[in-house]
């Protein structure tokens, strides 16, 4: 058996968790016990550990009987020991290993079906039934199924950064809308065209497969109250991303949750059927990449992640910009916060004015984000300088936020004309106690309470007038 060794605590992008795990530890054991049913779950989640953790199951799988802790403990090195934990306590929640202090085994379900997902064989349709070849119809190349998801996925955020304004070509479905306002990136304001909010600018900072789970992972959350199937949810997510890109597979094994999936993630460009009531259908690299770390898609043109999207904006200290793409959605980002100047075939010249960051604040986008934004796509010629960004230009966009901030509203009641200083101290110390003084004169014996404390001071007033305090 191979000695087990771990890696130094300095935080890697593959040992950062994936945002899928800790809603999987959430589950319960037998919600978990179902989904390991299905070998292709189990290697999508394998996927998604860490290298300890996979290490971890690597040696514990071909045992046929649990061996002490102890000695799994005797293999690390000191200075490894919490990452050793660390990655014990994940599976464990994962109910891949037992809460045991004394021996180490897998979870016997996880354990036949990873087996069978590595070696192979019985009968199973977990990694999907790939349909008959039909001479008849055109077969969809990885070209077509490409251009397809980075359609459907541009459409998503286009809508995002227009907050619904100006002209587009296509518009997101109503499924689509409605799960981008469930996860609070966008809102509804007034009744008005949904407006992007400060978590959806962030979430266009991410990278195209961050962008991904986070909306399945509220389409997760939704899929007790639209009475699906949970298990079966996520096991055909990852039944998706075990298939091959470019070819059909047939819906046939499918069960009626999955059937109906199908429509919802045709939305988001991770599946093309020729019609709706097909019954072959084909995951586009959206998909096939959910558990792995290839890029979701060929020539991302996403806001960030892609070497096609990083280093194209230089700033002056001038608060000038010169964006060098020729990317719509990379120009409706910058037009969030920016005064437009000039556009060429590949260039995009605009202004940071007091004007277009107090708009960008008003969308509920930060100062620090569009610091963040500047920075993270900061031209090479720009990194040679140290600060990147121009130290006035920052400190400036922060004075207009904090400009914005100086004054802030609410709502309630100004009590003034109190017979005596006696009288207004006695029903300031009463407002004190309930804690909703938000303003106070004394020389002009006057206050402003908030309007939840309105009631209890009216009748408070009510009282003592009527000789009851």
């Amino acid at each position: 058996m191979p000695s087990l060794t771990t890696q130094s605590e300095t935080l890697t992008p593959e040992s950062i968790p994936h945002t899928l795990l800790p809603f999987l530890q959430s589950q319960s054991q037998n919600t978990l016990t179902r989904l390991y049913q299905r070998p292709s779950s189990c290697f999508s989640i394998f996927r998604l550990t860490g290298p300890l953790e996979r290490q971890i199951i690597m040696n514990l799988l071909w045992l046929e009987s649990a061996i002490p802790i102890a000695t799994m403990s005797a293999w690390v090195i000191r200075e490894g020991k919490k990452l050793y934990d660390a990655a014990l306590t994940t599976l464990a929640n994962l109910h891949i290993l037992p809460q045991s202090n004394v021996k180490l085994a897998l979870n016997p379900t996880f354990k036949a079906s990873f087996r069978q997902a590595i070696t192979g064989g019985g009968n199973s349709s977990s990694f999907g039934v790939p349909a008959e070849k039909d001479d008849k119809r055109s077969t969809n190349t990885v070209e077509t199924l490409d251009a397809y998801a980075l359609e459907r996925w541009e459409t998503i955020l286009h809508y995002m950064v227009s907050s619904g304004q100006g002209s587009l070509p296509t518009k997101p479905s109503q499924g689509v809308l409605y799960l981008l306002q469930r996860s609070g990136l966008m809102t509804q304001n007034h009744g008005s065209a949904l407006q992007i909010t400060s978590a959806g600018f962030q979430f266009l900072l991410h990278t195209p497969h961050d962008q991904l789970w986070d909306l399945l992972l509220q389409y997760l959350h939704m899929a007790e109250e639209r009475q699906m199937d949970l298990v079966e949810v996520l096991s055909f997510l990852f039944m998706l991303s075990t298939m091959d890109l470019g070819r059909e597979y047939s819906t046939e094994g499918l069960s009626e949750t999955q059937k109906a999936m199908l429509e919802d993630l045709r939305d988001y460009g991770l599946v093309w059927q020729r019609k709706a009531t097909s019954k072959r259908f084909s995951p586009t690299r959206l998909a096939t990449t959910l558990t792995s770390s290839c890029p979701p898609l060929p020539t991302s043109t996403g806001t960030s992640g892609g070497p096609q999207s990083q280093g194209f904006i230089v700033l002056e200290t001038n608060y000038r910009i010169y964006a060098y793409t020729d990317k719509p959605l990379q120009t409706a980002v910058l037009n969030l916060f920016i005064t437009m100047k000039y556009r060429f075939p590949n260039l995009v010249v605009g202004m940071l004015t007091r004007e277009s960051v107090k708009k960008a604040l008003s969308n509920g986008i930060s100062a620090e984000q569009i610091i963040s934004y500047l920075t993270t796509h900061a031209h090479p010629q720009m990194r040679k300088n140290n600060p990147l960004l121009p130290v006035t230009v920052q400190d400036q966009i922060r004075l207009w936020e904090l400009e914005r901030n100086r004054l802030k509203s609410e709502e309630g009641y100004l009590y003034k004309d109190f017979g005596s200083h006696a009288d207004y101290e006695y029903v300031l110390n009463y407002a004190k106690q309930l804690d909703v003084v938000l303003w106070e004169n004394t020389s002009r014996r006057c206050f402003f309470g908030s309007l939840d404390g309105h009631t209890n001071i009216r009748g408070f007033i009510e009282r003592r007038t009527n000789g009851a305090v």
